[in-house]
C-alpha cells in the first residue's frame, strides 16, 4: 500500500458523502483510477429526474424488509461503482486496466460490470455480505484488495488481499 493508494481512498468518502441514500451507513463512494489519474467518480442515489430517497424520507428496503446483500435491484439508487462506470461510457473515457476505490466491497451486480468494463484491481475498505463477488473477482482474476490502514495518518497502511 502506497501514498497513492491512502489518497484515492480518502476522497472515496468524500465523494461518499454526496450520497442521497436515506439508510444510515450506506453512504458509497467510488474513484476510478488509472496511473495516478482520476478517470470518474460515483455514489450511490437516484437516476438522474428521480426524487432521491432522502427527499423521499424514506429508505425503500427497510419498508419492504430487505436484508443488506441480498435483492440488491430492490432500491431507487443505482450503485456508486456502476454510476462511475457509466459516468466513463457517458464521457468515452477508458477505464481498462483501472483501478477502483470504494468505500466499501462491491456487490455481485458491480462485480460483473467492474470485470466487464476492464478494471484490473478493487481496493474497499469497509465489508459487504455478498460472498459471490469473492468467487467471480478471483475466477475473472481481478485484484481485490481490503484496505487496512489508517486514512488520517502520513504512514503508509497495511493492505489485505482478498484472493
Amino acid at each position: 500500500m502506497d501514498k497513492w493508494d491512502r489518497r484515492f481512498m480518502k476522497m472515496t468518502y468524500t465523494i461518499a458523502e454526496w450520497s442521497s441514500c436515506y439508510r444510515k451507513g450506506r453512504s458509497i463512494g467510488c474513484v476510478i483510477v488509472r496511473d495516478k489519474r482520476i478517470m470518474t467518480t460515483g455514489y450511490n442515489g437516484a437516476p438522474a429526474g428521480i426524487k432521491t430517497c432522502r427527499e423521499k424520507r424514506e429508505c425503500l428496503r427497510d419498508q419492504l424488509g430487505i436484508a443488506s446483500g441480498t435483492r440488491m435491484e430492490t432500491c431507487y439508487a443505482v450503485h456508486a461503482e456502476q454510476n462511475a462506470i457509466v459516468q466513463a461510457a457517458k464521457l468515452g473515457v477508458s477505464i481498462d486496466g483501472a483501478t477502483l476505490y470504494c468505500t466499501h466491497q462491491p456487490c455481485s451486480m458491480c462485480c460483473k460490470m467492474i470485470i466487464n468494463s476492464g478494471i484490473v484491481r478493487v481496493v474497499y475498505r469497509e465489508g459487504y455480505p455478498d460472498p459471490f463477488t469473492l468467487e467471480l473477482f478471483a475466477e475473472a482474476g481481478v485484484r481485490l484488495e481490503k484496505y487496512e490502514g489508517d486514512l488520517d495518518g502520513q504512514e503508509g497502511a497495511e493492505l489485505e488481499i482478498s484472493h
